[in-house]
């Protein structure tokens, strides 16, 4: 029996692996994904959990509930592409050789690191949920100890948070834990600071609504400043490349992702850090490894000379068609491309400030608060988890929101790089790294 092993279990990896699963006849080759969870994590989701609105195991996803498809913990940290084995890190430490006929690289990607002084000891990212949790916990205790402390300047400076990255993520972070800071200590005047060196927020959605956003943004208390980014972090404070220096005790940095640390070990062709593949999503020179997802150049066929966006609209795609063209390897089915119809993008801004651009459509507002609702439900995975988000939001609608910090996640757990990560992945010698168009990425 031939075995198809999936490095990730995030969008691609999910979606490739569940569609495999149902093209290839049973007992004809055997499923196999190596993620370091035991779950698929809907990360769109991400700032409802950090503002409270969602319980964070609602927009994870059971890969246990993949049938036909065997989960293997753990991380997968080297390959031998030519030998067709993958060395696989268990949860519990142990190291191991996973035989393959079939690879799919979806491994992902990990925060983009800066070499900005501070930056690695006193920031948090968000992209996991442990990271949702962990900032949602922080800005609750931050205007806890805010309230009852008697030095003004402490005061100022637990009330006070940064957020460089005015993307989707930092933009819908911002103003979700701003809610939540208001509904926490309703007295306490807390300030918040959107950075980004960009000329504006979320500049995918055009001119039009991204200063729709900003204006949303900056109603609701949020100071937003472009060109702009942080110089040095320090313990209770920021520099910004003006060189104001802001007082403040929390630190989010959303500014980007990058391929993750797996495929610079790999020998393959690079494209800015990720995996250059045809059009089919194989890789030229290994034709038996397929790749999809953040980790993967794929040729964007509606614009010629140009490669897909790290984007979670492309990775789901991605992964279903590099699933039947494994399928049409094994024999079944035909060979297929990849090419996309870009459905646009929405942004939840709280409350119901929204903007959205559903097939071109510009929307804000009420009507842009219900199609990004929507949009969220339909693309849940399962309808367990979409009845539990959909009970969640009407709960938190009807019912007065009182937030409370667990403290289940500590600081070094939640930490911008964690050790872990580092030891998982220990640098390469120089000559040792893959081709690339610029310098390998900050793991």
């Amino acid at each position: 029996m031939k075995r198809v092993v999936v490095v990730g279990g995030g969008f691609g990896g999910f979606h490739c692996a569940r569609s495999l699963s149902r093209m290839v006849p049973r007992g004809t080759a055997e499923v196999v994904v190596v993620n370091p969870t035991d779950f698929h994590l809907y990360t769109p989701l991400l700032p409802h959990v950090a503002g409270g609105l969602v319980h964070a195991p609602d927009i994870a996803v059971a890969l246990s509930r993949l049938r036909g498809v065997v989960l293997c913990r753990g991380n997968a940290v080297d390959a031998d592409l030519d030998a067709h084995t993958i060395t696989v890190l268990s949860t519990s430490g142990e190291r191991f050789e996973l035989p393959w006929d079939r690879l799919v690289l979806a491994p992902g990607s990990v925060t983009r690191v800066f070499d900005i002084p501070g930056l690695q000891a006193h920031a948090h990212g968000f992209k996991t949920l442990t990271e949702a949790l962990y900032l949602h916990d922080r800005v609750i205790a931050n205007v806890e100890r805010a309230r009852v402390t008697a030095d003004l300047a402490e005061r100022e400076a637990l009330s006070t948070f940064v957020v460089v990255g005015a993307g989707l993520a930092g933009a819908e972070f911002v103003a979700m834990a701003k809610r939540l800071a208001t509904a926490a200590a309703p007295r306490l005047r807390t300030r918040w600071l959107l950075l980004d060196m960009a000329p504006a927020v979320l500049p995918q959605l055009g001119e039009a609504l991204s200063a729709k956003a900003t204006d949303a943004l900056r109603r609701l208390g949020v100071e937003v400043r472009l060109g702009t980014s942080i110089r040095e972090a320090r313990p209770d404070s920021v520099t910004l490349t003006d060189g104001t220096v802001v007082p403040c005790r929390l630190l989010v940095w959303t500014a980007g992702v990058s391929a993750s640390p797996l495929v610079q070990r790999l020998g393959l062709p690079l494209d800015r850090g990720r995996v250059v593949v045809r059009a089919d999503l194989s890789v030229r020179e290994h034709p038996h490894v397929y790749a999809v997802g953040d980790a993967a150049a794929v040729p964007d066929l509606t614009r010629p000379g140009g490669v897909c966006a790290q984007t979670a609209q492309h990775a789901q795609r991605q992964g279903p068609v590099a699933a039947r063209n494994i399928a049409a390897s094994f024999g079944y089915g035909e060979l297929t491309y990849y090419r996309h119809r870009d459905l646009g993008m929405v942004a939840d801004l709280g409350g119901l400030s929204a903007v959205a651009d559903p097939m071109g459509l510009r929307l804000t507002g009420p009507p842009a608060k219900l199609v990004t609702s929507g949009y969220h439900l339909l693309a849940l995975e399962s309808t367990g988890n979409r009845l539990r988000v959909g009970t969640d939001w009407l709960l938190h609608a009807l019912l007065r929101t009182v937030p409370i910090s667990t403290g289940l996640v500590s600081d070094a757990s939640a930490a911008l790089v964690a050790a872990e990560q580092l030891s998982i992945y220990p640098p390469l010698p120089q000559e040792a790294s893959a081709p690339s168009r610029q310098p390998s990425p900050v793991a």
